[in-house]
């Protein structure tokens, strides 16, 4: 299947600038949000035993999956591409529909972040900006308008957004993860326990905490494989690429909480900036320390808008690659002439990623947004990601075929794992206004997301299969 992969992309003509470094540092800036060692530190104590089961039953699986589907199927598309070859047209419309959802959700997602992000880094003086619905929409239509120009001139220039967004975030962990050394240095009133063993609550607040680090946290090994075409040898350096990051990505997770837990308790951590929030606490607003902050801030803008950057840019290629099966209009597949981008599919997602962000503010806070956009776009992921781990299972017996025996049996773990968070991802994790309203806002976008899917579905494959009939009408007509 490889070849057939080979020939889609040597057809369409793709440029391949992706290579092992920039796929490496893409899986770190995709998969480490600088949110979720927030939401993982409202576990207290019982973060790192968190972190590692969310690690086994779901991390391990995922690494696994996106290991032996990518060097069976390595084409553009993806998780797309997989499914559509393992469950038809159908259960490839569907499986893109839910991950062009999450990708722009997630987008929106992030740039939703970036006024509370700066507020932090401005100091107390800005603390009203991320309530602030008219600066905080202003801000970030300026972001959303970087990100399209530079998606409209290639990876060219994306990959190094991206690199750079990957490198700082590297490097906002190494400080995270040495911060507790500053405080103790200085004597402050810190409780740093790197790898403390507690048993969590038994609550449903400790289990929808957890929800969110099974999937939510870890997600996005495979997000990379949307870009196959555009990677060079992707049968063999997206492989490479999750081996060489997840131990970086899974070390990241477990001491970054542990150094926001040094400094904040619990029920005082902002869910939405964690990181800035504890770099505030440990160096203050004042004098030597205030400016390190500020630099360690600003390079955690550098992560946000590049990982913004790179799932925006994925979210982009799914419409062409669904175009080139002809389960979407072809006008989603037309690429500039020169630059090789799928121009119509980028500004269509920039407007409705600008739509996603005014709509979600309407009516609420920023962390009830905040949180409120994010989970509707991981109950989208998470469907895909069900998906994904049916293809060793139920897929057409021509895919499993090519894949490890032992990847039937993996990949039944990451499923249960993937639904358990599906169906607590209702649950909000922040004080909401309502949250029984949260849960529907949630479930029902979601439900009627994929209802419209499945409409539009319906009516494009009966536009496509009247094309031959009115041809061979006007052809008749014409004799």
């Amino acid at each position: 299947m490889a070849s057939s992969g080979t020939l889609v992309v040597e057809e369409h003509r793709l440029d391949r600038q992706l290579g092992l470094r920039d796929l490496v540092l893409t899986q770190i800036l995709c998969v480490v949000g600088s949110s979720w060692v927030g939401v993982a530190a409202g576990l207290g104590r019982a973060q790192t035993v968190m972190w590692v089961a969310a690690m086994v039953l779901f991390y391990v699986p995922m690494a696994a999956a996106v290991i032996g589907l990518n060097r069976a199927m390595p084409m553009e598309g993806g998780l797309y591409a997989w499914a559509h070859r393992a469950f038809g047209n159908l259960g490839g419309f569907l499986t893109a529909w839910n991950l062009w959802v999450y990708g722009l959700a997630v987008t929106a997602t992030i740039l939703y972040a970036l006024p509370t992000e700066l507020a932090y880094l401005i100091g107390p003086t800005a603390a009203w900006l991320p309530e602030n619905h008219l600066a905080s929409v202003g801000i970030v239509t300026f972001f959303l308008a970087l990100l399209t120009i530079a998606a409209l001139r290639g990876l060219n220039i994306g990959k190094w957004i991206h690199n750079v967004g990957g490198i700082a975030m590297l490097t906002i962990f190494a400080v995270l993860i040495l911060l507790p050394l500053w405080g103790l240095a200085r004597h402050m009133p810190i409780h740093w326990a790197p790898l403390a063993y507690e048993l969590p609550r038994r609550d449903l607040r400790s289990l929808a905490l957890f929800g969110q680090m099974l999937f939510g946290a870890q997600c996005g090994l495979e997000y990379v494989a949307i870009l196959a075409g555009e990677s060079k040898s992707p049968e063999k350096t997206i492989g490479r690429s999750v081996w060489i990051s997840s131990p970086i990505i899974c070390a990241m997770f477990i001491f970054g909480t542990s150094s926001v837990l040094a400094f904040s308790t619990p029920g005082h951590i902002d869910f939405i900036a964690p990181i800035p929030q504890t770099l505030r606490i440990a160096l203050g607003s004042t004098g030597i320390g205030n400016l390190f902050a500020i630099a360690a801030i600003a390079l955690l803008q550098f992560r946000l808008i590049g990982a913004a950057s790179y799932i925006f840019t994925g979210v982009t290629r799914l419409p062409m690659a669904v175009g080139w099966d002809d389960l979407l209009p072809e006008w989603f597949t037309r690429l500039h002439p020169t630059r090789r981008t799928p121009t119509n599919s980028i500004l269509c997602t920039a407007g409705l990623v600008f739509l996603l962000v005014v709509m979600g503010g309407f009516g609420v806070h920023a962390q009830e947004a905040y949180q409120l956009l994010q989970g509707a776009s991981l109950t989208h992921y998470e469907i895909a990601y069900l998906a994904m781990f049916a293809i060793p299972l139920v897929g057409a017996g021509a895919v499993r075929k090519e894949l490890p025996p032992s990847l039937k049996w993996i990949s039944l773990v990451g499923l249960g794992a993937t639904l358990f968070s599906l169906l607590i991802s209702a649950y909000p994790v922040v004080d909401v206004i309502s949250p029984l309203a949260f849960a529907v806002k949630i479930l029902g976008t979601t439900a009627v997301s994929n209802l419209v899917a499945l409409g539009f579905y319906m009516v494009r494959r009966r536009k496509v299969s009247e094309v031959p009939s009115v041809a061979l009408e006007t052809s008749a007509d014409i004799g």
